[in-house]
């Protein structure tokens, strides 16, 4: 099956491509909504822009659909560029990094039913600290390129996901029980080199933004 990715070059939508492509799925493109609204509640935004260098590294075109990032109505935005991909790559499903938010699984599988395509959720209801530690096995390459909660600060920006940062994500979830994964939004990521790649990106610089608690990273690539 055809299938095309719901792209926020973060771990998880990078993750479940390539588990998709390994169960035998074609990856026909990559679909990303930059949106205007830095705290949108279905996409990703910290250096959303720096999606076309992440489908280059993996040889795929790439659909960036702009959005307003109003809710609700961000999801029409996220129909028209799906449908896009249906007729200009022939997609016949999409594939989500969704892992516990039903309120964004539920509206792409909602969006799927419409277009009469499938829906895939690899990652759905997995534990979050047994998938930080499948990532590092896997060999991706991440860094934190956003920070949204207490305790994180400025200081989290540019850090890898490694088997350091998954020992302290452990302490932090059993003290603050924060989502080791970031699923209640306490930071984002991006993915810089996995196995889908060609070659790895290199960061030749970033400029960062935010006060307190929360903090975003903007690449240069």
């Amino acid at each position: 099956m055809k299938l095309g990715v719901l792209f926020s070059g973060g771990k998880d939508s990078t993750y479940a491509a390539w588990l998709a492509k390994k169960e035998g799925c074609e990856l026909g493109c990559l679909i990303s909504l930059d949106s205007e609204n830095k705290e949108s509640f279905m996409f990703h935004t910290p250096s959303i822009s720096r999606v076309v260098k992440q489908a280059e590294a993996m040889g795929l075109p790439i659909i960036v659909q702009k959005t307003s990032g109003v809710k609700e109505k961000e999801l029409e935005d996220l129909k028209v560029a799906i449908k896009l991909a249906i007729k200009n790559y022939g997609i016949e499903g999409v594939v989500t990094g969704a892992v516990g938010s039903v309120y964004q699984a539920s509206r792409v599988q909602k969006i799927c039913n419409e277009l009469n395509i499938e829906c895939f959720n690899p990652l759905w209801q997995k534990d979050q600290l047994e998938l930080l530690k499948e990532l590092v096995k896997n060999k991706f390459e991440i860094i934190l390129v956003g920070v949204f909660a207490y305790p994180f600060d400025e200081k989290w920006l540019g850090k890898k996901i490694d088997r350091k940062f998954i020992l302290e994500m452990k302490k932090l979830q059993e003290k603050y029980k924060i989502n080791p994964a970031g699923e209640g939004g306490e930071f984002e990521s991006f993915v810089l080199g996995c196995p889908l790649f060609e070659k790895k990106l290199e960061v030749k610089g970033f400029s960062d933004f935010g006060s307190g608690n929360s903090w975003h990273r903007e690449l240069e690539i």
